[in-house]
């Protein structure tokens, strides 16, 4: 019998990526169960087209969240910060989806979360500013709070450690900037540290990985990473794979900081936390543990070779 997968943001990158493991498995194990606040979107129907049973719900809507787990097996559950910068919101969907998981009676939840940094810098550490009155990294925070929410609830969780998505190069404004002197070069303050990087698209198959090894996978937190690069490595590669000199520049975390781009704060506290823990950071992450999920799991050159066409040149 083939067993149902609830997949939350399925017209996302992650979400989207593992409705199209589950769809592209030709041993069809699982069906796939792809939520979306709007079903008739191009991707929606993408989906609906490729075999997804395409449902409507959305994150502020805890009845539509139950309803739309109802009968699965296991969901894949994920919030987009970027969509509103507010982690009480980021916060509040995540305990509709924890709540929606208990109620439907899910067997198997594999939650897409990231650090509390609050817990190796708390708010009275002045190494790095306090946001938003509460926060160091609320982007990161809020998924890491959100934690103990689906474990209080009693739901079987998988959490699912990412790491910096490659795609950011492309969709994300992080890709190479022309100089005056008319040379490229990307800018992160991360030093001499390596970057735990990954394509987006592995992460769903990660997670796909994780939904097959089921019961192996309940209660741990599995952290994944195609690749940890410095930045001067990533340099390296784009300037190979563009065909021109990428420099890379390094830039304090204040720097970063004070750039003035809507969340530019949030980052810049993001990749200092990344520099400052690097060895926890990287630990965490494992590019052999990612591939025993993925087999197909790609570097970053790899990823390069597929989508530097698509990198965007200022």
């Amino acid at each position: 019998m083939t067993r149902t997968i609830a997949v939350v943001g399925a017209t996302g990158a992650q979400g989207g990526a593992l409705a199209r493991a589950i769809l592209n498995d030709p041993e069809k194990p699982f069906f796939a169960r792809a939520l979306t606040r709007n079903p008739d979107s191009d991707k929606a129907l993408e989906l609906t087209r490729l075999g997804a049973d395409v449902v409507k719900a959305d994150l502020d809507d805890p009845a539509s969240l139950t309803a739309a787990f109802r009968g699965a097996e296991g969901a894949f559950c994920v919030t987009n910060y970027w969509e509103y910068f507010s982690p009480e919101r980021e916060l509040a969907q995540a305990a509709n989806m924890a709540r929606a998981a208990k109620d439907a009676g899910l067997r198997h939840v594999v939650w897409s979360t990231l650090e509390d940094t609050r817990r190796r810098v708390p708010l009275t550490d002045d190494r790095m500013p306090t946001l938003m009155g509460k926060y160091k990294v609320p982007h990161f925070d809020a998924k890491g709070e959100a934690d103990r929410l689906f474990t209080e609830m009693g739901v079987p969780t998988t959490f699912l450690l990412t790491s910096f998505y490659w795609d950011n190069f492309i969709h994300f404004g992080m890709g190479p900037k022309r100089g005056a002197d008319g040379v490229l070069a990307i800018t992160m303050p991360m030093g001499e540290a390596k970057l735990p990087g990954i394509a987006a698209e592995d992460i769903g198959r990660c997670a796909y990985g994780i939904f097959k090894g089921a019961a192996a996978f309940i209660g741990k937190t599995v952290g994944i990473a195609g690749e940890h690069l410095t930045g001067a490595e990533m340099a390296a590669a784009l300037g190979k794979a563009l065909g021109q000199t990428v420099r890379y520049n390094a830039v304090s975390p204040e720097a970063y900081r004070g750039f003035g781009f809507p969340g530019a704060d949030d980052l810049g506290n993001m990749f200092q936390y990344k520099r400052d823990f690097n060895d926890a950071f990287c630990g965490a992450r494992s590019p052999e543990k990612a591939r025993a999920l993925n087999p197909a799991l790609q570097t970053f050159a790899a990823w390069l070779d597929r989508n530097k066409a698509h990198i965007p040149l200022e």
